[in-house]
């Protein structure tokens, strides 16, 4: 699938990268200054730092325009990610540049990393109750459906979530999960999320082997093509298309 077609099924869609890391990762001012002016020097138009309140640094574009850049820098994990990417490559070539620069910068290196996150997001903008829409969309014909047939019963807590190994060593595996933005509802609070999208998140994350030295480089291309190929395969069909069909069902009535 090209860029346009994900974009086009989703409000907003977003590429991520994240490395787990054994250690903790540098903490002083100069290392930390040092590895965004880098980032920068490449990518000017990122030009808003700051800390957040849990000690996460992070380098961004100008929210404001819908599409930017943005990197991040916590305890033990490294981020970067594009929100709706003009080209899958713009997106790469940033996820790139970041695992090159980390073993020099950071003193990360392939002992220390303890996974590789890929993930492609997608929000569907959606007024009313979002678990009403994912219990209709996803398990209509489950075993969790059953228990709407219950008198006066209706869903106010689906956000489901599953991880499949897809290597005999566990060490390859997929994430795919869709969250409700809706509340579960209490007496005396809004019940719905008006302003809010459903999200769904698909990460492929890969482990380093028992043997030999792990590859990061070689690791992230190898775990871009295979989300892109389970995103066409299992998740747009399956997942996207029906939230999509439900959406607009319930925009309808």
């Amino acid at each position: 699938m090209t860029l346009d077609s994900y974009s086009s099924l989703c409000d907003d869609f977003y590429v991520d990268m994240h490395v787990n890391t054994e250690l903790d990762l540098p903490a002083s001012r100069d290392t930390i200054l040092a590895f965004f002016e880098r980032i920068q020097k490449h990518f000017p138009s990122m030009s808003n730092f700051y800390r957040r309140e849990t000690s996460e640094y992070c380098l961004e574009e100008d929210r404001r325009h819908g599409q930017y850049r943005w990197v991040t820098l916590e305890t033990d994990r490294i981020g970067s990610g594009v929100v709706n990417p003009a080209d899958l490559e713009i997106a790469y070539a940033q996820d790139r540049l970041v695992l090159e620069l980390i073993p020099y910068m950071l003193s990360v290196n392939h002992l220390d990393i303890d996974s590789l996150d890929v993930s492609f997001a997608m929000d569907f903008d959606c007024s009313g109750s979002h678990d009403e829409v994912i219990a209709e969309a996803l398990f209509g014909s489950t075993a969790f459906n059953s228990l709407l047939d219950l008198p006066e019963a209706k869903p106010i807590g689906f956000s489901p979530a599953v991880v499949v190994a897809l290597s005999n060593d566990c060490h390859t595996q997929a994430r795919c999960s869709v969250e409700s933005k809706t509340s579960v509802f209490e007496p005396g609070r809004a019940e719905h999320a008006e302003d809010e999208a459903i999200s769904l998140s698909f990460t492929i994350r890969q482990y380093p082997g028992g043997t030999g030295k792990f590859d990061v480089l070689k690791s992230f291309q190898r775990q871009c093509s295979l989300v892109q190929d389970l995103m066409a395969e299992k998740i747009i069909p399956n997942f996207v298309q029906p939230l999509i069909e439900t959406i607009a069902q319930k925009r309808l009535t």
